[in-house]
């Protein structure tokens, strides 16, 4: 079996450095899509939900990994779960998520005295509820923001993220030092038997 060796020019041509056929190619690539699915009879291969009409549901067409409206997570006895920690700030690109830290009175660990995040700025990414390393912020609300006139109802303080939250399923700390003994035995990963 022999391989066929395809020899690629570095140099660029006149055709290369005016785009022009490149873009046009695009539009027509966008045109085709666009009178093919706005045309032809059943809308083509497109699934569009028609949230107007009367019996559609859009939450039934929800993906699994939709994120809707953020929530913060409550612990067993109320507090919220946030530990002022400020990951969920520093990772978020579109810098809509502000806190400031307080003491708790336990002197445990610190806690959010305010956690305000601007639904308005945000840019739905997920990477919040990625760095936070207490599960206590969420996406999973199943809830567009819904849409508001002024700015300061798309600016959502504790008290409101508190009430979409729930309680944390959770361990605080994780299953601590001695997780592999914790662990299922049948998780591979913590196998100590090298085979």
């Amino acid at each position: 079996m022999t391989i066929g060796v395809k020899k690629v020019s570095l140099e660029r041509t006149t055709r290369d450095q005016i785009f022009l056929p490149a873009i046009l190619e695009g539009l027509l690539t966008t045109a085709r899509h666009f009178f093919k699915n706005t045309f032809s009879p059943g809308h083509g291969d497109v699934d569009t939900i028609r949230y107007g009409e009367p019996g559609v549901d859009p939450a039934d067409y929800y993906p699994e990994r939709f994120r809707g409206v953020h929530r913060l997570m409550h612990r067993e006895d109320g507090s919220v779960r946030c530990v002022a920690c400020m990951c969920c700030s520093t990772v978020c690109p579109a810098r809509c998520i502000y806190i400031e830290a307080e003491d708790r009175k336990d002197d445990a660990e610190k806690a959010p005295h305010s956690f305000v995040i601007d639904e308005l700025k945000c840019v739905v990414c997920g990477l919040c509820v990625e760095a936070c390393p207490c599960d206590a912020i969420r996406m999973d609300s199943r809830i567009h923001m819904p849409p508001s006139e002024l700015r300061e109802e798309a600016v959502l303080g504790k008290v409101e993220l508190m009430k979409r939250g729930g309680p944390s399923v959770a361990v605080q700390g994780g299953l601590g030092a001695d997780y592999r003994e914790q662990a299922p035995k049948a998780d591979p990963r913590f196998s100590h038997d090298p085979h």
